[in-house]
């Protein structure tokens, strides 16, 4: 586990940029933190260094939203699931197992159906900032935390 401290919003989208550059097909992020916190600027940064053009917003009430870059991104808010048995409805574990990249916002809430291997970010309100706290499951998300934390 490592922590960043984010004073400002572009150091949000400079680490979201860069953590999209070092993505893989098949990678999972976590994104947990309030409302406001940062999840969705996190998202669009790194979405556009997938080479993604549209403009990201939150899926609240699609569940899932998916982009085409030079890889898939499928991009969840899973905010108003009532329990994780309903991701299944919409195909989450083929999203899961495909060449895309999935970006789970609220991902606390399915917890239980996670995968094994994935980037946890939680992103908290500090008094005169941010912090990220960054923790890898898995050995190529380990190697990514230590690159971005150089």
């Amino acid at each position: 586990m490592k922590t960043i401290y984010l004073d400002r919003e572009e150091k949000t989208r400079e680490i979201g940029t860069k953590l999209g550059e070092l993505l893989f097909p098949g990678a999972v992020i976590c994104l947990i933190g309030d409302l406001g916190a940062g999840k969705t600027t996190m998202t669009q940064s790194l979405a556009k260094s997938l080479g993604v053009d549209d403009y990201i917003t939150s899926p609240t009430f699609t569940i899932v939203n998916e982009y085409e870059g030079r890889m898939p991104l499928y991009h969840f808010d899973v905010y108003r699931i009532g329990c994780s048995e309903e991701m299944y409805d919409i195909g989450f574990d083929e999203y899961i197992d495909s060449d895309g990249v999935c970006i789970i916002e609220w991902a606390n809430i399915i917890e239980d159906i996670l995968p094994d291997e994935y980037l946890k970010i939680e992103l908290l309100y500090k008094e005169t900032g941010r912090e990220m706290i960054l923790t890898p499951f898995g050995q190529k998300y380990k190697e990514i935390v230590e690159e971005l934390t150089k």
